[in-house]
This record gives structure tokens, sequence and C-alpha cells, in this order.
């Protein structure tokens, strides 16, 4: 029957779903996509890449912090780094410590150096040394601020001198440490290097067994070490390995009174590999009996003396 819409095919239906409109399903599509990146921000446009290039080319700290404060914790040992000149950023006594000799001797360099005396409850001092025994008496040690191994060679230009400059390869005793900047500062060397990683660090131990010598000659961090000793042979300097089986021995160096870096191993092992061959010269210490050895620390100290004498 015609406008009967109910018989069979009265009406074609579509397997196609309906369209969408603007207000359907493609309205996301055209929604804005907010404004138009800058253009160091687009990673295809040139200015970008010259934005990252330039980060590259940006030059590094000459300076680099250690990231964290040191505890000096116990009577004695807060009193000899008080005594030894150690930097100290503050003392902390905890409430109701027995006041004997030492603490009485910390009150009075503290306030004479003008170091800050702070009382705290022992459950905090517990906190703040990690649990160290502390005896009811702490310092707190600010970060060391290393030099660029650069500065080194800039400090021996101001002083009008040829570059000495001493290199520790994995030495990884501070005490090692501590005797090489005390006798570094002692023979007229402008600076002490050490790797990043791996060595020793400006500790409490190493200020304390420098004597106080820490506050008066530069000591620099080197991210890799064989890199850092040829950029001061490109500067003009010889590079010189203390090494039991050199080929020269040190009264026989002619090297010492030039530009000179003088490099020395780590305590058991000596040089690495690679900073051997990087060294212009192996030099090695006389000895009366060869299986006799010296460590970092007194080594150092022997050949500084001998570049000294050759100096004057």
């Amino acid at each position: 029957m015609a406008g009967n819409s109910q018989r069979k095919g009265a009406i074609r239906k579509s397997s196609k779903a309906p369209t969408a409109g603007s207000g359907g399903r493609v309205r996301r599509g055209l929604e804005g996509k907010g404004p138009t990146p800058k253009a160091h921000e687009r990673p295809n446009h040139k200015a970008y890449k010259a934005a990252q290039a330039a980060k590259k080319q940006a030059p590094k700290p000459r300076r680099r912090s250690t990231s964290d404060v040191e505890w000096i914790a116990g009577r004695n040992p807060v009193v000899e780094a008080l005594r030894e000149g150690v930097p100290i950023n503050a003392v902390y006594v905890a409430e109701g410590a027995e006041r004997d000799g030492r603490l009485r001797e910390a009150f009075a360099i503290a306030a004479e150096k003008g170091i800050s005396l702070l009382e705290v409850g022992r459950g905090e001092l517990d906190r703040l040394t990690h649990g160290a025994v502390h005896q009811g008496l702490a310092a707190r040690i600010p970060a060391y601020e290393y030099a660029h191994p650069d500065d080194l060679l800039d400090r021996a230009a101001e002083m009008g001198e040829p570059p000495l400059i001493v290199v520790l390869d994995s030495v990884t005793d501070p005490r090692n440490l501590g005797a090489v900047v005390r006798s570094a500062a002692g023979f007229g060397a402008h600076g002490v290097v050490i790797p990043e990683r791996r060595a020793a660090s400006m500790t409490a131990s190493a200020w304390k067994t420098s004597a106080g010598a820490a506050a008066r000659i530069p000591v620099a961090q080197a991210g890799n070490l064989t890199r850092q000793l040829k950029a001061y042979q490109d500067a003009g300097c010889m590079v010189v390995g203390l090494a039991a089986d050199g080929e020269v021995e040190l009264p026989q160096l002619d090297l010492a009174d030039g530009p000179l870096v003088l490099v020395v191993g780590s305590e058991g092992n000596g040089l690495s590999r690679l900073v051997a061959e990087t060294c212009d010269q192996l030099v090695s210490i006389p000895m009366a009996n060869q299986v006799e050895s010296l460590n970092a620390g007194v080594a150092a100290s022997v050949a500084l003396y001998a570049i000294a004498q050759a100096r004057a």
C-alpha cells in the first residue's frame, strides 16, 4: 500500500553509520592546537639547533664543590681539627654533656676563631652525625670548593714562575692526599690535581693531615686524568711520572727547572697504564734496598724536595 512504511523494503537502510557533523566525531579535529612554538623550541628549526650547539660550547664552571657537608664526631677529633685549622662552620654540643678539659678547649678555640657554638639535644646530634660516637661534641665542615685544573697554570703565571703541579693517580687514602698537599705547599708547587672518581677527596682527614696547607694551595679535580695531562702538555708542561722501574733516577732529572707536572701513582698499583703511557718520562727514586717502597705521600715529598733543590 502506498505510504505504508511498515512493509518490507519500504525504507532503504544503509549499512554505514550516519556521518557526524561539526558537532560530532570530528570536533576534536577542528579544535585549535595552541600557539605556534617559538623557533628555538622547534627541534627541526635552525634556531633550535643553534641554541643546542651554544649549550655544548658554554664554558664549564671553573670551580665545583662537594655535594654535602661533612661531620667530625668525638671530642678528640673535634679538638684536633680546631687546632689544625680545619675549616669548620659550627661546633655542636649535646645538652647536658660533661664539661671536661677537651670540651672547654673546643669552646675556647671556637670562640677565638669566631666559630658558631650550638647546643642541641643528644637525639638531634645523633641524627646529624648519622649515629656516630660523638661523645656530646661534633663539628660541621663545609663542602670543599675545588679549583679548575687550568687555574693552577694561571696561578703560576701570576707568580711569574714555571708551573709545578702535582697530579695524583687514584690515591685513595685521604691521609696520603693531605700529606701530598702539605708537601706541595712546602716545596713551592702551584696546586694538586686529583681524579673526580675512585680517589680520595678533601675530607676532614685530608684537611687535618695537611696541617692547614689545604687553605694555602688549591686542589683541583679532573674528570679524565689522561686528557688533563695531555692538556698540560699542550700548555708546554713536561709530564713526569714516579715509577719503580723508571728509566731515569730522580737525581738525574733534567726537567726539574722547567714547567713540570709530577704524577704520583696509587698506594698499591702505582701509575695506571694509560697515565704511564701519557707521561713524557718515568722517574724512579733510588733506594738502598729494591724490596722497599714508599707510599704516595712520602714519594711525593721526596720528589718535590729534589725538584725544589734543582730549581733553587
